[in-house]
């Protein structure tokens, strides 16, 4: 027996070897739906005040109080991005892009979190983390062969 580091690992359980080799290519479209999909319901909070969020106009006051201003234009290009970039994800639109803004905006989220500690139920810098770094894993990829970039041909 070999023992090159590429050499593949053998299987602890051998009936799924052939399961995760048949699921592998899907790996990076889970992360890339997964990031998009859970995005839409805080742009819905933000634009629309669904899910119990306060629309555009008390995401705007808060906004505010924390010193971005116009909060308005932030609430709608934050609420926008996470709605509307949530969809292109989730499809693989534009994919690049619009990872890369979602990396640049949870990089603020952290920073805004980061006074409240670690722990997402602490408001805490946790999730803002978690997602910039799912993003930073779809940028990477980019759309990936189940995207609508690859279907009209065009990858950045």
């Amino acid at each position: 027996m070999s023992s090159l580091a590429t050499d593949k690992p053998r299987p602890i359980i051998p009936a799924l070897g052939n399961f995760w080799a048949a699921f592998e290519p899907l790996s990076p479209v889970i992360v890339r739906v997964a990031t998009g999909l859970l995005l839409v319901p805080h742009g819905a909070q933000k634009l629309f005040g669904a899910f119990g969020g306060y629309g555009l106009e008390g995401t705007a006051g808060w906004l505010e109080s924390i010193g971005f201003a116009p909060g308005f234009l932030f609430a709608l290009l934050i609420g926008l991005l996470e709605f509307a970039g949530g969809l292109m994800l989730t499809v693989g639109l534009l994919t690049r892009p619009v990872a890369a803004v979602v990396i640049a905006f949870m990089a603020v989220a952290t920073t805004i979190h980061l006074p409240n500690g670690y722990a997402w139920n602490n408001a805490g810098f946790e999730m803002p983390v978690f997602w910039g770094l799912m993003a930073l894993s779809v940028l990477i990829r980019g759309g990936g062969k189940f995207s609508v970039d690859r279907k009209i041909g065009i990858e950045f």
